[in-house]
């Protein structure tokens, strides 16, 4: 009788656990000697299959999932991390599972193997993180859009800066900064060029980053491991330009005491930027001529041409077709050098892009100048945005520059935002607030002041340049390095 009992026990607890696995929404697999699938219960089934001793050989479907399964089972036992909740992906689903051991009567090597699909929660997470690196734009529009009270507009305008610190997607130093129609159409037509070693004419008002888009080029080309080199064409004495392009042989001038290696040699295989390429002379213009018809060069003084291998990007401000029409510029180069041209609009054009390039700028100077700036008032960003900018983003970076560094809160106000003049206009009556901020305090505080902005100014505009900025401000090398010192100032934060 006792012996019944038990057999009826032993057979209610089968039967419960059968009905747990047949009901449970985790797909559990029972594996024997990661050779074989023993049992599967409904959940498993209606994912996989019905696997139950099939045979792994073969390339029917069902043989190439036992052998997907079976190989992860195996893995997890090699790796020692049996019991330990694991992720694997099955086609293109994301698994998460689990191995346990369990020993049959018959002294069998099986695993539990309990599986959980987390393809959609992953799909969850994705779009989550998704709408959370869109928030700032989401924001920004808001902002845009609400006719509200300058209340509200402060509170939101003061919630977004708050959420800029905290969003990590930021764009990195030297990248385009912008969300405009014209500057996304821009992005894609570098991206569709960049491949190719066409040679690229980037045409541009001054100060509209003909030189951030060269960097792009460069960057999403196949030569971006490459040599790259940048050449100011105005900078630099016309045969002295043509000697650094193309080289020299021994000889060719007086102090040519050996021959060398000009740019386009030296960056062989890879790309040069040419920038203010309507200043070179009709003699540059026939040599680089020569490169981008034939691909060879000639050095000064040499009769051999050498063969070179270089992209070439060329960048103006100027009207290169009127400078054809009047014989300053030749034909057959204009049509060289404009393959594609990529013709970056002014900042008037689009204004939307003000809101992020102020906030980038902010971000950049709030930490050059250890300023503690949380707040820009959308009643500044209104004004900024009604602006013609003539000198288009360097201007509006220069505007916000000066702002932050005269900032004395938090808050950016009326009183910071200093607009460039430009030569022939008349002070603004905003840049006698200048003057006006230092009212009261000691003279030696006002020269101090005066003199700190003045070095921050000439180290900006020649982008940190420590030699050009003495020769401009005639003053010792020494002298100088004492008063950056002083003023804790770092010429790597101007570059």
């Amino acid at each position: 009788m006792q012996i019944e009992n038990s057999q009826q026990n032993l057979e209610r607890l089968i039967q419960n656990q059968h009905s747990l696995l047949e009901s449970i929404p985790e797909m559990v697999l029972l594996v024997k000697d990661s050779e074989s699938i023993e049992y599967m219960n409904p959940s498993a089934t209606d994912f996989f299959g019905d696997l139950c001793h099939q045979s792994i050989k073969g390339n029917s479907s069902s043989a190439q999932n036992i052998r997907s399964l079976l190989n992860i089972v195996a893995k997890t036992v090699q790796d020692n991390t049996i019991g330990s909740t694991l992720e694997s992906t099955f086609k293109e689903h994301h698994l998460e599972y689990t191995l346990a051991p369990f020993h049959g009567y018959k002294g069998d090597s099986l695993f539990w193997f309990f599986i959980r699909d987390l393809t959609e929660t992953k799909s969850q997470f994705e779009e989550l993180s998704l709408f959370h690196t869109s928030i700032e734009t989401i924001l920004s529009h808001k902002i845009h859009e609400l006719k509200e009270s300058e209340r509200t507009r402060r509170s939101l305008s003061k919630e977004l800066n708050s959420l800029k610190e905290h969003l990590k997607d930021r764009p990195e130093e030297g990248k385009m900064v912008g969300s405009s129609r014209g500057l996304t159409e821009l992005r894609d037509m570098v991206f569709q060029v960049a491949k190719s070693d066409a040679t690229i004419l980037i045409t541009g008002e001054s100060g509209t980053g003909k030189e951030l888009v060269a960097n792009l080029l460069r960057e999403s080309s196949n030569r971006n491991e490459k040599p790259f080199l940048k050449i100011n064409c105005n900078t630099i004495n016309d045969s002295l330009l043509e000697s650094d392009l193309f080289g020299h042989e021994k000889g060719a001038f007086t102090g040519a005491d050996g021959k060398r290696k000009g740019k386009f040699e030296v960056v062989d295989g890879g790309t040069i930027f040419l920038d203010e390429i309507g200043d070179i002379s009709p003699r540059m213009q026939a040599s680089l001529l020569r490169v981008l018809q034939d691909g060879e060069i000639i050095r000064v003084g040499g009769n051999s041409p050498t063969k070179v291998d270089v992209r070439v990007i060329a960048a103006t401000n100027k009207d290169l077709a009127t400078m054809v029409q009047s014989g300053d510029f030749r034909l057959d180069l204009f049509y060289r050098l404009n393959i594609i041209n990529i013709s970056i609009p002014p900042l008037r054009e689009r204004i939307d892009d003000i809101a992020d390039l102020v906030t980038h700028f902010v971000r950049r100077y709030r930490q050059a100048f250890k300023k503690e700036i949380s707040f820009f008032p959308q009643s500044i960003l209104d004004r900024l945005m009604q602006h013609d900018w003539p000198g288009n983003v360097r201007e509006l970076e220069n505007v916000i520059q000066r702002a932050v560094l005269m900032s004395k809160n938090n808050t950016i106000t009326e009183n910071e935002l200093i607009f460039d003049l430009l030569p022939g206009e008349e002070e603004q009556p905003q840049q006698r607030n200048y003057l006006q901020q230092l009212d009261g305090q000691p003279l030696k505080s006002i020269i101090s002041e005066v003199e700190k902005d003045i070095i921050v100014y000439v180290l900006e505009k020649n982008h940190g340049n420590v030699v050009k900025t003495v020769q401009q401000l005639e003053i010792g090398k020494t002298a100088f390095y004492d008063k950056l010192k002083r003023y804790a100032i770092s010429p790597k934060d101007h570059k």
